[in-house]
Order: C-alpha cells, then structure tokens, then sequence
C-alpha cells in the first residue's frame, strides 16, 4: 500500500482561493461552475500520486492565465510557496493580465511555447498538465456523447476538431510520458 497523502489547512486555503478567483466563472460555453474543473484536476493529481503541493497547483493551474497574470503569479508563491508557484507557472501559456489591458500573444504562439517547455517538464508539471488535459478531453467526450450538443462542442475552440485532437496527442507523445494519465489522454485525444 502506498503512502497516504494528507491534505492540510493549506489545501483548505488554496481551495478557497481558488474559488474566489474563478468565482462566478463557468466552463466555456456550459452552465458548469469552473471550479469544477479544478477539484476534477486536483483529484486526478491526487488519484495518480500527487502530494498536497501538487494538488494546490492543480486547484490554481489556470489562476495567473486566466485572472491576473504576473501579480497572481506573485500572489500564489507568496501564499502557496515556490514549489505550487513554479508548476502554476509551467502550466499557464501566459503571464500577461487581461484585466489590466495586457495583451496575450496569439493563440498558436502561446500553445506552441507551452507544447514546446512540456518537452522539458520534470513530472510535477506534467502530472498537474496531463490532469487538466484528461479532464479537459473528458469533458469534450461527454459533451460529444450529448444529443443536444455532440459535433457543436467544437465550435468552443479556435482551432478545428482535426487539428485540436492531432496537437493534443503529438504534444503528450513528445513527453515520452507512459503515465496512466499520459495513455489515458492519448486514448481520449486520438494518437
């Protein structure tokens, strides 16, 4: 049996955070609390191995992206420690904030930058990635599985079906990673 992780007040605290950041934010184009996706993330961190910091990165993997760029990078090491920082970091395509005006590159640049630093990741950030992309796939397989909704969840994205399901899976396999949550992300993605 292996070694049971704990959760602590820590974790209590990034959930918390993680809530109020993304509070009142869905996932795109559904009525699903966004914060959904984060404990889905998390699980997964936990359910493949991960320790208490990985499961805080996972709860606040889109938190600079996504609300607030470099000073939400600042906030969450100050708060959450180097570790939680550094894969919040390697797992956001951008450090700009929206919020104040900053502008994010262009979509493509931002995903092959990121594709381009997961060939370089330690397995701290590519487990915390891979939960989010097999969390991510899981919820396009759902939604493809929905009569209401099926071939339409692709108009969510910027990119065609084809190419975003191509990309996914060259990315994982360039990780060389044979982790379960890698295989499971192939098997979903296509590859």
């Amino acid at each position: 049996m292996s070694k049971t992780t704990v959760l602590t007040d820590q974790f209590d605290r990034a959930l918390l955070y993680a809530t109020h950041i993304h509070g009142g934010q869905v996932r795109k184009e559904t009525s699903t609390p966004y914060v959904a996706h984060l404990l889905a993330v998390a699980a997964t961190v936990l359910e493949y191995g991960g320790d208490e910091d990985l499961a805080i990165a996972a709860l606040l993997h889109d938190s600079v992206e996504d609300q607030g760029g470099k000073a939400r990078l600042d906030d969450v090491r100050n708060r959450f420690g180097k570790r939680v920082a550094r894969i919040v970091e390697a797992c956001s395509d951008s450090l700009a904030n929206t919020a104040k005006g900053e502008r994010k590159a262009p979509w493509r640049k931002r995903k092959e930058a990121y594709l381009a630093d997961l060939r370089k990741a330690d397995k701290d950030i590519l487990r915390v990635s891979l939960a989010d992309k097999v969390h991510n796939a899981r919820a396009i397989l759902r939604d493809l599985r929905k009569p209401d909704i099926r071939e339409k969840v692709w108009a969510r994205f910027n990119v065609p079906k084809s190419r975003f399901r191509k990309s996914r899976a060259r990315a994982i396999r360039r990780t060389g990673s044979t982790t379960d949550v890698a295989l499971a992300t192939k098997a979903v993605c296509g590859g």
